[in-house]
């Protein structure tokens, strides 16, 4: 995986490369706990497009330490952008990824050219034991999101896999995110955000329910609504194709 060097360590990414000359390339921030392997292989390479997915510091191969607040995740992703020449990027950001590319689009609304927000919201409902839980008895609490994370028809081998990618992140970085997306409330800002934004909710998700992505829909001057269907938080493991084809759909547009 390539990689950047600053002050605080060095930040991974994976990237695939083509796309439109012109066209801002799309940048994936992917949820607590995460790596950019959150993200399915048909997003991480998505037709005619350059993109790019990272490992928030103190996730998967990046080595700064972990952040406890969004605003931070969110400088971060800037500095990736500076590091490596792009002035302006769609930001597709999954959960806590999502509130970290809100975030992004509010302080450095010329650096954003369009949101896909998916399975977030512009406040985060988390459990208030879970950050400490997450170190205190780390297997029950993984147990337990990994079962909130899912939907019922997901197979065991998804389910394994996600469990075993998000034990992979140390137990104080998972306990910043968690607190971090306590943290966060954009909800008097949402109409500040000036970027296109494509909002994609998962009918059956429990760890933030539909309503939060029809609020950010509602709210958010212009942004558009898809809901997918049987499918739970990690939809865009669990629903990859529809994913792909609404993000798709939306880019084509924009363009």
């Amino acid at each position: 995986m390539p990689a950047v060097d600053w002050a605080d360590g060095t930040l991974y990414y994976a990237e695939k490369r083509g796309g439109v000359a012109d066209q801002p390339p799309l940048v994936l921030v992917h949820g607590a706990g995460g790596s950019h392997l959150d993200w399915a292989p048909e997003l991480r390479r998505l037709r005619g497009a350059r993109v790019i997915a990272l490992d928030l510091p103190g996730h998967g191969k990046s080595s700064a330490p972990g952040r406890d607040s969004i605003p931070a995740y969110a400088r971060d992703v800037i500095t990736l952008l500076d590091a490596l020449n792009i002035p302006r990027a769609v930001l597709v950001g999954h959960s806590m990824g999502g509130a970290v590319a809100q975030q992004a689009a509010l302080d450095w609304p010329e650096r954003v050219a369009g949101l896909v927000l998916l399975g977030t919201g512009s406040k985060l409902p988390v459990d208030p034991a879970l950050p400490d839980r997450i170190v205190s008895e780390p297997d029950a609490a993984l147990d337990w999101l990994n079962e909130r994370m899912w939907h019922p028809s997901a197979s065991d081998d998804l389910r394994a896999l996600g469990r075993a990618l998000f034990a992979a992140t140390p137990h104080a970085v998972v306990r910043g995110d968690y607190r971090a997306c306590q943290r966060f409330d954009v909800r008097d800002r949402l109409e500040q955000i000036a970027a296109p934004a494509l909002v994609i909710g998962a009918e059956d998700d429990c760890m933030v329910p539909l309503k939060f992505s029809r609020t950010l829909a509602e709210r958010i001057p212009g942004a558009r609504l898809v809901v997918i269907e049987g499918a739970g938080h990690m939809f865009p493991l669990e629903k990859t194709p529809q994913v792909v084809s609404a993000i798709e759909r939306w880019l084509a547009e924009q363009r």
